[in-house]
C-alpha cells in the first residue's frame, strides 16, 4: 500500500507548485542547524544593509505595495505606488476609490483588475473592522482581500518588527532547497521547516538576506556558484556548476 505524504496546513498561505527535488538527501537536524548558522552569519556579513525593497512610509503603504508585488518586480511596484499613495494616502480614501481609477493606476503591475479589487476590498475591510488601521496579527491580516500568510509575514516583520513567521517567496524557496536545509516542496512546509533552524529575532531579516542573495548571485537559471560565499557548504553547488 502506497502512503501519501500529508502537507501541513498553515493559516492563510497556499501551497505553490511543486518544486524540483534538491540535489542531496536531507541532512540530520544537527547538520541542518549548523548549516543554518553558517548561512545566516555569512549572509549577514555579505549584505549588512539587506532590507525590504518595496518603498513605503507606513504599514498601510507596505500592505498595498505587497499586494501589488504578486507576479511583479519590486522595481515596477515602486514606479506605480507614488501615484497610488498620492491619490489614496489612507485606507479611508482607498475604500472610497472608484475601481476603474485604481485599475488604471496599477495597470502596469499585471493582473491589474484583480489587484485593484483586492486593494479597494482590503481598504474597505480595514475601515469596517479595524478603524482604518493595519492589524498586527496574522489571524487578522489573512482574511483581508489579497493577503495570505506570506504577505502577513511581510507586514508584521517589516512594519511592526514582529517575527511571527518567515516570508517564503520564490527566492527563499529556491535557495533553502539548494542549500539542503529542506526538501519540502511548498511554502507552508518550508516555513515550518526553517523556523526551528534560525533564531526568531532573525526571521524577518533572513528573508531579506536570502532574497538579496537570490537576486544578486543565486539566480533561478544561471546561479553564479563561482562567486557565491556559500558554495563550499551548498548541497547543490557541484550539480549547478556541471
Amino acid at each position: 500500500m502506497t502512503r501519501t505524504r500529508k502537507t501541513a496546513k498553515t493559516v492563510g498561505q497556499k501551497p505553490s507548485q511543486r518544486a524540483a527535488p534538491v540535489a542531496r538527501s536531507p541532512r540530520t537536524k544537527s547538520e541542518k542547524q549548523a548549516l543554518a548558522s553558517v548561512v545566516l552569519e555569512r549572509l549577514q556579513a555579505e549584505y549588512p544593509d539587506a532590507h525590504c525593497e518595496l518603498d513605503h512610509r507606513n504599514a498601510f503603504e507596505l500592505l498595498c505595495a505587497t499586494i501589488l508585488s504578486a507576479q511583479c518586480t519590486d522595481a515596477r511596484v515602486n514606479m506605480v505606488t507614488p501615484a497610488l499613495f498620492a491619490a489614496y494616502p489612507t485606507a479611508e480614501a482607498l475604500s472610497r476609490a472608484p475601481l476603474e481609477h485604481v485599475e488604471e493606476l496599477v495597470r502596469t503591475t499585471g493582473f491589474f483588475r484583480a489587484k485593484a479589487k483586492s486593494l479597494v476590498g482590503m481598504a474597505q475591510r480595514l475601515v469596517a473592522l479595524h478603524g482604518g488601521k493595519v492589524p498586527r496579527t496574522i489571524a487578522e491580516l489573512v482574511p483581508l482581500p489579497g493577503v495570505g500568510r506570506k504577505t502577513a509575514n511581510v507586514i508584521l516583520g517589516n512594519a511592526f518588527d514582529i517575527n511571527e513567521g518567515i516570508v517564503v517567496d520564490t527566492h527563499v524557496q529556491r535557495l533553502v532547497r539548494r542549500f539542503g536545509l529542506t526538501r519540502e516542496p511548498d511554502p507552508i512546509a518550508i516555513e515550518r521547516a526553517l523556523m526551528p533552524l534560525f533564531p526568531r529575532e532573525a526571521w524577518a531579516q533572513l528573508s531579506h538576506l536570502l532574497i538579496w542573495h537570490g537576486r544578486r548571485v543565486c539566480g533561478a537559471r544561471k546561479p553564479a556558484c563561482g562567486a557565491c560565499i556559500l558554495a563550499d557548504v551548498c548541497a547543490s553547488a557541484d550539480l549547478l556548476t556541471d
